[in-house]
């Protein structure tokens, strides 16, 4: 199937700029995966995307999944309910391409399960703190038409500024993947 899709690009050029979110609930962790593991990324990248074609990874091999989340500087964290995978997000803290340092937000994302709960501002707050961990010039990211709809809303109101916009078509596969697989059926 072929669509239109919006890509917008965010910065935040100053730790100062971010307006937290709210508490989180009781039971909400948050937790640094370590130990690059290409099996972890995936299954977070699917589980969180399935819904909004998060499809650029999917063919990923686990060797090129190791190579993008086992360089230095990447680091993915893992937020839990009660002990349960609730989200996740990536940063890439690196070289910026004009020079000076930036701080990437790869992926970022709830589970189904916990959409609505009060968790996407807490968890895009302590994102942000541990991005600006890293002392870049500046913190960016991009999101899209086809992902959640809340999703711009809860990054403006963190205190990121939209610098530009891209629109282009995209070939997506229909009907669109999901968590399970082969499991799945018509």
């Amino acid at each position: 199937m072929r669509v239109e899709e919006t890509t917008y690009f965010y910065e935040m050029t100053d730790r100062s700029l971010l307006r937290p979110g709210r508490k989180p609930p009781d039971g909400a962790k948050l937790w640094r995966a370590e130990e690059p593991c290409p099996h972890l990324n995936r299954y977070l990248y699917v589980a969180v995307g399935h819904g909004w074609w998060w499809v650029d990874r999917l063919g990923w091999t686990p060797e090129r999944w190791l190579e993008v989340i086992g360089r230095e500087g990447y680091q993915t964290w893992v937020a839990s309910m009660r002990g349960t995978p609730c989200g996740y997000f990536e940063l890439d803290h690196r070289e910026a391409e004009g020079g000076g340092r930036e701080t990437s937000i790869e992926q970022f994302g709830l589970l189904p399960a916990f959409v609505g709960r009060g968790l996407g501002g807490w968890l895009l707050t302590e994102c942000l703190k541990r991005a600006w961990e890293g002392e870049p010039d500046r913190v960016v990211l991009h999101t899209s038409s086809l992902d959640h709809p809340a999703a711009r809303a809860n990054y403006e109101a963190r205190g990121f500024t939209l610098v530009r916009t891209e629109t282009q078509e995209k070939d997506l596969p229909d009907p669109p993947p999901g968590p399970w697989g082969c499991l799945q059926r018509g």
